[in-house]
C-alpha cells in the first residue's frame, strides 16, 4: 500500500498436499524495481509457513526473464519447464523481451 493506494498483490492458493501456489502476483508499473516484488514474495512465503504448507511453487512463461530472476534470487528453483504450454493455449504468438513465450516454467522453494 502507499497510503490507500494497492500497489502490489498476490494470491497464494493450495494447489496440492502441503503445497501452496503464487497464481499472481502484480505491482502497479510506477512502483516496480523498488523491491515491492520481493516483499511480496517474502510475505507469502511466511503466510505459507503460517498456514502450515511445506512448499511454495510459483511459475511464469519462458519469455519473463525478469520474473524468472527474482523468483531465483528468492530462493526459488527450477523445478521443470511444460514445454508448449502457452502456445497451445493462445492461438496468437506471445512475445516478451524479445522473445516468443512458447513454455511454462515452474519454480518451488521448501519451506
Amino acid at each position: 500500500m502507499d497510503g490507500e493506494k494497492i500497489v502490489g498483490e498476490y494470491i497464494l492458493l493450495h494447489t496440492r498436499p502441503f503445497t501452496a501456489e503464487i497464481v499472481n502476483i502484480a505491482v502497479a508499473a510506477p512502483y516496480r524495481n523498488h523491491g515491492i516484488g520481493k516483499m511480496l514474495i517474502g510475505h507469502a512465503k511466511d503466510q505459507a509457513r503460517v498456514d502450515g504448507f511445506r512448499i511454495l511453487t510459483i511459475a511464469t512463461g519462458n519469455c519473463g526473464i525478469g520474473q524468472i530472476a527474482l523468483y531465483q534470487k528468492c530462493g526459488f528453483t527450477i523445478t521443470h519447464i511444460d514445454y508448449d504450454y502457452i502456445t497451445r493455449l493462445y492461438p496468437q504468438p506471445i512475445i516478451e523481451n524479445g522473445i516468443e513465450c512458447r513454455d511454462m516454467v515452474h519454480l518451488s522453494i521448501y519451506l
